[in-house]
């Protein structure tokens, strides 16, 4: 599968549709809460204290209301929180909220402490996820960042997938994308020379988008609506859309089964 045997055409459409096209915001993306950087430092240092490896956090109700519950025995985390009061305003007579103190409740529990279903990856017969990451150079490490609302993240040559990710394929394609792209690369290098943010997110879910696309998994509409949120009515630059092409064509190429490839073009040949 290389870039020339794929409809450059069709890609440049779906780049296209990428901002023309209405899209959708995943709901992953704000199913936690956002706890302060005080509170996820402090949930970190009590996971190396107890020996807990670090992951979203949420509180016991929280984490059944996603479907998961807290394994017996496990100890809460303590977090600081506010204690708020109901005060009355004198000028409209609606009871406002106030802070009065800020106070530490064990009340918080992190994902290895709960038991439940895992988000399973969709089979992908035509595409090996293990020979795709051997061939890039890419590691896959655990998931230990502490906001459940991150769906994954990359680091130099390395892509970490939330056990919680709602789209775990999409993900996947986005973070190897970051590292192909070589926008972890980036670090060092000096800044006048680095890729925006908002660009970097839009080239690595392009790139997301074009080899779902190829593959035939169901994400576009999202790929969308993270697209445009990036670009905040821009469009996507000429220079990009060959580094999105690039980077597409090399993930493809480089999981591709050629034994499934072998099977389906034997499936195609007419009978003797």
């Amino acid at each position: 599968m290389n870039l020339e045997a794929t409809n450059q055409q069709k890609w440049s459409d779906l780049l296209t549709q990428a901002v023309t096209q209405p899209g959708l915001i995943l709901k992953a993306y704000s199913a936690f809460h956002g706890y302060s950087l005080g509170n996820q430092l402090g949930a970190l240092l009590q996971c190396h204290r107890h020996g807990i490896e670090p992951g979203p956090i949420d509180t016991y109700k929280g984490w059944l209301d996603k479907g998961r519950h807290v394994r017996k025995g496990e100890k809460a985390i303590w977090l600081c929180m506010p204690l708020t009061r109901k005060k009355t305003n004198g000028d409209t007579g609606e009871d406002e909220l106030y802070i009065t103190a800020f106070v530490w409740k064990p009340r918080w529990f992190v994902l290895a402490q709960t038991d439940g279903e895992p988000v399973q990856m969709p089979e992908i017969p035509e595409w090996n996820k293990e020979r795709a990451l051997a061939a890039l150079g890419i590691e896959e490490i655990p998931f230990t960042h502490t906001n459940g609302n991150v769906q994954g993240y990359a680091k130099k040559s390395q892509v970490a997938i939330s056990p919680l990710a709602e789209l775990p394929h999409k993900t996947l394609f986005h973070e190897v994308a970051h590292v192909v792209l070589l926008h972890t690369a980036e670090s060092d290098i000096s800044d006048s020379e680095q890729t925006p943010r908002s660009l970097r997110e839009v080239e690595a879910e392009a790139v997301a988008l074009l080899v779902c696309e190829s593959l035939g998994l169901a994400c576009s509409e999202y790929c969308r609506g993270y697209i445009q949120n990036w670009l905040e009515g821009d469009v996507i630059p000429e220079k990009s859309a060959q580094k999105i092409f690039g980077a597409a064509d090399r993930i493809l190429k480089a999981g591709i089964n050629h034994q499934a490839e072998q099977t389906q073009s034997n499936a195609n040949q007419p009978l003797a």
